[in-house]
């Protein structure tokens, strides 16, 4: 199954990049700059984890995953206006982003703003503009992306990391900070899946404890290859959580722990999995992936 997952990853990933590519072109003009910063940002790189998994939880419900590519995109989009304005030099002052110059470094501070913005507001003009997707399930998508990605899902969670720059935290503040800032958008893409693959609301409410736990774990696992494996993710060997004096799981419970813990998320990620009357094994497949990837 590992080699069916990486082949599964590979091709998803390369249906998401082709499709991002036509959705952003490259234009000219004087403000042919914004284009070039959005596409160095968004393409050619990252596990696509997100847009995967709103793919294949449309292929759970047993409707065609094509329904699913742009809002797939769209959810690309939103997470990657949020890495380019997480790595400007106001917040975590990253150089290097999926091993190449984040955008203010490649470009500069105020394009790497644009382009970020740009990216946010025109995934939900993607949203809208759907083809072969009614009216009501448009309507829906947009509300649960401007919920999840909003002041009481991942912005909310952003201003909670500042807020809590040099301050100690504790493993429930933690958590509440990381559902916000990380399981948020983990959980749009998923609702979207359910939305697109029409899910009844309890099994959305299943999705969405699944998505909760599914992004702790990513959080915590990313904590730790912040420590491990720094220097390949971030261009440094001290990663800029360490720099700006954050609480992480590994700096308040240890590496071991904080694995540990993410096995228990990944745990109850997979029990809400089982509530469900369809074929989960792909989505397990990808759960298993989030704790074991190393980078």
């Amino acid at each position: 199954m590992i080699q069916t997952l990486s082949n599964y990853l590979q091709t998803q990933g390369e249906f998401i990049e082709k499709r991002l590519e036509h959705l952003i072109p490259l234009k000219k003009g004087d403000h042919q700059q914004i284009f070039q910063a959005a596409r160095h940002a968004i393409l050619g790189g990252g596990k696509r984890l997100r847009p995967i998994l709103t793919l294949a939880t449309t292929e759970m419900f047993g409707v065609d995953s094509s329904l699913a590519l742009d809002p797939a995109c769209a959810i690309e989009m939103i997470h990657t206006y949020s890495m380019i304005h997480d790595d400007l030099p106001s917040m975590d002052n990253d150089d290097y982003r999926r091993g190449r110059l984040t955008v203010h470094r490649q470009f500069n501070e105020g394009l790497a703003v644009l382009a970020g913005d740009y990216l946010l507001t025109y995934a939900f003009e993607v949203l809208a503009n759907i083809p072969r997707l009614d009216p009501e399930k448009k309507i829906k998508l947009i509300s649960t992306l401007s919920y999840r990605s909003g002041s009481e899902g991942m912005i909310g969670g952003q201003v909670m990391d500042l807020h809590f720059e040099g301050k100690k935290m504790t493993p429930d503040a933690l958590r509440s900070l990381h559902f916000n800032k990380t399981a948020s958008l983990l959980i749009a893409a998923i609702e979207f899946g359910g939305i697109i693959g029409n899910a009844n609301e309890p099994e959305l409410d299943c999705l969405r404890a699944f998505g909760a736990n599914l992004g702790l774990a990513f959080q915590i696992i990313d904590d730790i290859i912040d420590v491990t494996a720094s220097q390949s993710k971030h261009g440094r060997e001290i990663s800029s959580d360490i720099l700006n004096d954050k609480s992480t799981y590994v700096t308040l419970l240890g590496i071991e722990q904080a694995y540990e813990y993410a096995q228990k998320c990944h745990e109850e990620a997979i029990y809400s999995l089982k509530l469900l009357p369809y074929d989960t094994s792909l989505i397990v497949h990808l759960t298993d992936f989030v704790l074991n990837r190393k980078q």
